[in-house]
């Protein structure tokens, strides 16, 4: 590996730390983003039956928010109990946002290195055809650096490429996930003022 390295150059420790960026952040949201902790399993029947069973105190919907996003989406509703189904479904939607805002965290770095990791590998490329052409003296080419410079240039093109299509890949995964667990976490509150104000008009 180490050799591999040595071949490549010195442009390879940009695409090397964007991988290991990378992979850091791939780990980081599949570990975040797992439904059960986003959206846990009966939380608003919980919640219904609790508030059914002797009302929610201060306490409860406090304790609520912290849970969990879903906890926080529907705890902002529960502060406005007492109000209006619109300012209900308001206070919903502006934590919802706020909630989204957060599991989309991290979600461009990871964009970035997608899109960047390619032009990386397309610098490293340059400075091997610029070594390449370093090598052609009057007496003729010299063939240790006209080596290395298309190492430089093969091995940067296909460690760009080879960070960018997992990046990519999982850039998209998580992007679908955040907006899949938002409309979930929406049609929940949607049932929980349903239940509270009772049907529309």
């Amino acid at each position: 590996m180490f050799a591999i390295i040595q071949a490549a150059g010195w442009p390879i420790w940009f695409l090397l730390l964007a991988s290991v960026i990378a992979v850091a952040l791939i780990i980081e949201r599949s570990i975040s983003l797992r439904t059960a902790k986003i959206i846990p399993p009966r939380l608003l029947d919980q919640v219904v039956g609790v508030y059914q069973r002797q009302g929610l105190s201060p306490e409860v919907i406090e304790r609520l928010s912290r849970d969990s996003p879903l906890g926080a989406v529907l705890a902002a509703g529960l502060r406005n109990l007492k109000s209006s189904r619109y300012v209900m479904k308001e206070a919903i939607e502006e934590a919802g946002r706020a909630v989204a805002h957060d599991l989309e965290r991290f979600l461009t770095t990871l964009g970035t290195i997608a899109t960047a990791a390619p032009l990386l590998g397309l610098f490293g490329t340059v400075i091997g055809m610029i070594e390449i052409f370093g090598s052609q003296t009057p007496s003729g080419a010299n063939p240790q650096q006209l080596a290395h410079g298309i190492s430089i240039a093969l091995y940067n093109t296909a460690f760009g490429i080879a960070i960018a299509i997992p990046a990519l890949i999982f850039y998209r995964h998580f992007r679908n996930q955040v907006d899949t667990l938002v409309v979930e976490m929406e049609q929940l509150a949607a049932k929980l003022v349903e239940i509270i104000h009772g049907d529309r008009q």
